[in-house]
């Protein structure tokens, strides 16, 4: 009987196009199965992208506002405060006799670093009052500066936490910061370019 009906050439129209619909509906399904599972990896692996390099991401983000709040010469101020208390850290002659006063090494890392601190704290004053010219300019103007500026304070930030700081002892900056800031090598040139920002702005 349904042989018979398919005869009518109106019966045979309306199953063609039924059939047509049911493989569209099918491929379409299949297209839309295809590039999600893609699209599920690519949120995966940018998310723990986001994630592993929240440090370093946190460290600018704090910068910027900095830049942004006190402007341009004091995030210089910074930046030259940052150089000068990394060479004092490193000839500081009493680090064995405060760090002999401390038990475990976990504390002993949270001393050197706060001695770091306050020798970053009190160059970057004195630079502050060295340079006490200021830019006279409104909180946004030479945005792309000042986000250079926080760019190259970021940078000396990470590099010292690889090569002078014991930093990687409470954080972990994630393997995308570690393949580009801890090799010995590249310490050196890490060092050089916020100077070079610094001279060609």
């Amino acid at each position: 009987m349904a042989m018979v009906a398919l005869r009518k050439p109106g019966a045979i129209r309306a199953f063609v196009i039924h059939s047509f619909k049911c493989e569209c509906s099918r491929g379409a399904y299949n297209k839309r199965d295809s590039t999600t599972v893609p699209f599920i990896m690519d949120t995966d692996a940018a998310l723990s992208l986001l994630k592993e390099s929240a440090f370093v991401l946190a460290v600018f983000g704090v910068l910027l506002v900095y830049a942004f709040a006190r402007g341009r010469q004091a995030i210089t101020n910074l930046i030259l405060g940052l150089y000068l208390a990394l060479l004092i850290t490193l000839k500081f002659p009493y680090f064995d006799v405060i760090l002999s006063n401390v038990a475990d090494a976990h504390s002993q890392s949270m001393v050197m670093i706060a001695i770091f601190l306050i020798f970053a704290t009190l160059a970057t004053i004195l630079f502050s009052r060295l340079l006490p010219r200021e830019y006279d300019e409104g909180t946004f103007e030479a945005a792309g500066k000042k986000f250079v500026f926080a760019l190259a304070a970021t940078i000396l930030v990470m590099a010292y936490s690889y090569h002078a700081l014991p930093v990687t002892e409470f954080v972990d900056p994630g393997s995308p910061i570690q393949s580009i800031f801890a090799p010995e090598q590249g310490f050196f040139l890490w060092l050089l370019v916020p100077l070079v920002l610094l001279f060609i702005l």
